[in-house]
């Protein structure tokens, strides 16, 4: 029997209290998914790092064959049950509500096929699960934690740009409908172009809601790097309306969204905690808040530093947090969760970003020089 497991803040546990990780003591729970507890979203996610993880790995021969097997047995897990997790746990519909499991499941047949070259998860992206889940006909859709539909688009397009059609005639139709909706998304991220999307700042950050908006900049920030180099290795342009854009415009984009977040921006702010001269001093973080005063704080008794005057005692660098109002206004206020919360969701894009920016590897390099 398949089951892997999760964890989930509890929000009516986690916002209790107010205290260093170190000194938490309180119930921690996490979650057990299997045959009558299902979870499609957490196993397909799961099974995608994995297959990802086993292309990273490859020099190790036994350990990427390892992790290639339980992302075959999780993805499997999560295509047979189709039920969401938060069906089998509700707590978690409080802040992490999933809208659906087809974008887990899309995305974990991409890097299967991806890691094996294996037709039948080809099959199964651009078949009639793509027909279901992949969204080919609405507009385009933001990459985020709870839509993976965005990073399929780009991932499957890799196969038609590097290497041309393959398959079957419907797996070449189904990778061309995966083509251009990722063509569509590019040109909604141009600036200039016909089709720009009109969710931005004044500042010109991607800009799609007012609760934590930098994750949608950095996530379209990625995609667009990742594309750029699809294009420029391929020697292909890309097409918005009539109008005609370099792999290089697609750079260049991704580079305005990392010098707005890094402080190139109406107001200078720094949202990489700790980078720059002028960066967010009252992160929302317990243990950044608290001081070291060698007192072990209960539940409730380190509230007092979450309303204290003054910067945090600690600066938690490398941490991005949520990001600037629509007019490019920010308020540096520990009690500020809509604009001033660091996210593991922000700086895993993050991360990702700044390593396609300053890659080493020899093909990007000479792409850019």
């Amino acid at each position: 029997m398949w089951f892997t497991s999760y964890q989930v803040g509890d929000p009516a546990i986690d916002h209790a209290c107010w205290q260093r990780p170190e000194d938490m003591d309180e119930f921690r729970p996490s979650y057990i998914l299997n045959s009558t507890l299902p979870g499609s979203e957490v196993a397909a996610e799961v099974a995608a790092a994995m297959a990802s993880a086993s292309l990273v790995f490859r020099d190790d021969q036994t350990y990427s064959s390892k992790l290639l097997k339980h992302a075959r047995e999780l993805f499997e897990f999560a295509n047979s049950s189709r039920i969401s997790y938060t069906s089998s746990y509700e707590v978690d519909q409080t802040y992490y509500n999933s809208t659906s499991f087809g974008d887990e499941l899309l995305w974990a047949a991409s890097w299967l096929y991806h890691a094996t070259g294996e037709e039948s998860f080809l099959s199964y992206v651009t078949g009639s699960d793509g027909e279901l889940y992949a969204e080919w006909e609405k507009a385009p859709a933001w990459l985020s934690w709870d839509n993976k539909v965005p990073g399929v688009q780009v991932l499957l397009s890799r196969q038609q740009i590097l290497t041309g059609q393959s398959g079957s005639g419907l797996t070449q139709t189904g990778l061309a409908k995966y083509r251009k909706t990722a063509d569509e998304l590019m040109c909604a991220y141009l600036p200039d172009s016909p089709t720009a999307t009109k969710d931005r700042s004044d500042g010109g950050l991607i800009w799609v809601i007012q609760w934590n908006p930098i994750q949608h900049a950095v996530n379209a920030a990625l995609l667009a790097l990742i594309y750029s180099d699809y294009l420029f290795t391929s020697n292909t342009k890309l097409k918005c309306s009539g109008e005609v854009y370099s792999p290089e415009d697609l750079r260049s984009f991704a580079i305005s969204q990392a010098n707005y977040l890094l402080g190139k921006n109406p107001i200078g702010m720094s949202y990489l905690v700790g980078y720059g001269s002028n960066y967010p001093q009252n992160v929302h973080h317990r243990a950044a808040s608290i001081p070291s005063d060698a007192k072990k704080y209960a539940c409730k008794e380190g509230f007092e530093w979450l309303s204290a005057e003054g910067p945090n005692p600690h600066v938690v660098t490398g941490a991005l947090v949520g990001g600037p109002f629509q007019n490019d206004s920010f308020v540096d206020s520990r009690n500020n969760t809509m604009q001033n919360e660091a996210t593991t969701y922000n700086s895993a894009a993050l991360v990702g970003l700044m390593a396609g920016l300053t890659s080493t590897n020899q093909v990007t390099l000479s792409a850019w020089k």
